[in-house]
Formats: structure tokens, sequence, C-alpha cells
């Protein structure tokens, strides 16, 4: 007994972790962020005015974007605009969420799935930017064009994850939950739904990031305020400082939603390995 204390004794204890490590931990992701970010400003400070002065203003340093959106945001340009997008995208996304049942429903059902999937695999391939010169055909210039087109860059990825993760439902629950005397709606919403959403989750975070791609695009082309219209607005007043600031306004925002809805399914669904990375 008196030597295991002594050998106890004499075990180096492990620091406590203090809240600048902790907070270090935390910065250490992006370390080579920081690193891209400064030797972009040096590289538009010393080197591309030798080459050009012309490139000042085509590729902005860093130091003169954060002073443009520091503007922008002060008067409230660059909020009007990333809100007009966030609304967009929200109907957009509450609409293509139809497509999780009809993914349970192909999955489930294999007659389903035999008669819609050529009807899918048919308009999957088109790109939504080529329904774009339809749309404003049969929407106009407006919210509801720009919401078709986010929509349709939303709706297959969430449908293919929805049916993938019903038909890799272990079929060993299925049968269990059948011999307990589950029915098929019983069976549906307590088995096969709760054991298929992680992929459902994967499927929204996919549609999420195209529907957001898309939206950029078409408001590009058929808006009169968002983030597309402000960079295409931009572009042609050779503003490159509000190009590139309503570009990395979408980066951001993305990177954003995505942690978002990451952070929310790992709450919901803790049991999940699909979710853990």
């Amino acid at each position: 007994m008196r030597s295991a204390a002594i050998a106890e004794a004499t075990i180096p204890m492990a620091p406590p972790v203090t809240r600048t490590a902790a907070f270090g931990r935390r910065l250490r992701p992006f370390a080579f962020l920081a690193t891209l970010v400064a030797a972009w400003e040096l590289v538009c400070r010393f080197w591309l005015p030798v080459l050009d002065p012309q490139f000042s203003i085509l590729l902005p340093s860093p130091s003169v974007l954060l002073l443009t959106a520091g503007k922008m945001i002060a008067t409230g340009e660059l909020l009007h605009h990333l809100a007009d997008s966030l609304r967009r995208e929200a109907i957009a996304f509450l609409l293509a969420l139809v497509a999780v049942p009809v993914g349970i429903g192909m999955g489930w059902w294999r007659g389903l799935h035999e008669q819609l999937y050529p009807v899918f695999e048919i308009l999957r391939p088109i790109p939504p930017l080529a329904w774009i010169p339809l749309s404003i055909l049969w929407f106009g210039l407006g919210d509801v064009q720009n919401e078709f087109i986010i929509f349709l860059g939303m709706v297959f990825p969430i449908l293919l994850n929805t049916v993938a993760g019903v038909r890799q439902v272990d079929r060993n629950l299925i049968r269990a939950a059948r011999s307990l005397g589950a029915g098929q709606a019983a069976l549906l919403r307590r088995v096969v739904l709760k054991a298929a959403l992680p992929q459902i989750v994967i499927g929204l975070r996919v549609g999420l990031g195209f529907g957001w791609m898309a939206l950029v695009a078409a408001e590009l082309v058929g808006a009169n305020s968002g983030l597309g219209f402000l960079i295409n607005d931009a572009r042609s007043l050779l503003r490159t400082d509000i190009v590139i600031v309503g570009m990395l306004a979408i980066g951001i925002t993305g990177l954003i939603i995505d942690l978002a809805l990451r952070r929310l399914a790992r709450g919901l669904l803790p049991w999940s390995r699909e979710l853990r990375g």
C-alpha cells in the first residue's frame, strides 16, 4: 500500500487546461486560412503594384475589402441583400422538404420507385441554370422565379439521400418490429424514418449548399436584390471590391448555415456515426 501511494505521488499530474489553451485550440483550424489572408495582403501591397498598378483595382487586398464590407454593413446595404437571399433560400427549402416523404415512399414501395425513378432521372441531370429562361417566361422576374430555381437545386439531393437512407435501414430492425406487431404506419414512423434520419440530414445539408449556389445564379439574371444582384451590379460599375465582398458573404453564410445544421443534427441525433465528422 505504501509503495503504491509513493508511486502515485511520483507520477506527474497533467497540467490543467487553461482558458488561453482552450481558446488557442479553437483557433487552430483557422491557422492555414490566416496564413492565406496574410499572403494575399502582402502580395496586393508589395508585388502587384510593381507588376501593374491596375492589378490593385482588379484584386483588392483584404484590408481594402474589410473597409468596403464595414461601409456596406454600416449603411445596411450588405445586410439588406443578404436578408433577401436568405428569405428566398428559406422559402425554397420549405418547399423542397416535399422530397422527404416522396423519398421515403420511393425507398419503401418498389412500385412507386419504378414509376417515379425515370421521371426524376430525366429531370435531375438538367442544371438549374438551364431552367432560368423558362422560369422567367413562367413566373417573370422576381422572388417566385428565384425560389423555383433554388427549389430545383435542392430537391434532388434531398430526394436521393432520403431514398438511400430508407433502403439502407437494417432489415433485422424491420423484422423485429413486425414480430412485435408493428403496423405499416408505425413501422415507417418509428423504425424506418428514425433509422434513415442521418442520411436524410446529409441530403438536407447537400441540398442547402446546391440551393445556395443556384440562388446566386438566379439572382444574377432575374432579381433586383440579393447577393447575386449585388455582385452583378458591382461588376457593371467595375467595383471589384464589392464583387469580392459579395462572394465572401456567400461563402461565409453558406459555411454558417452548414455548421448550424450539423450542430442541430448532432443534438437531435447524438447516436449517429454519419454526423460525427
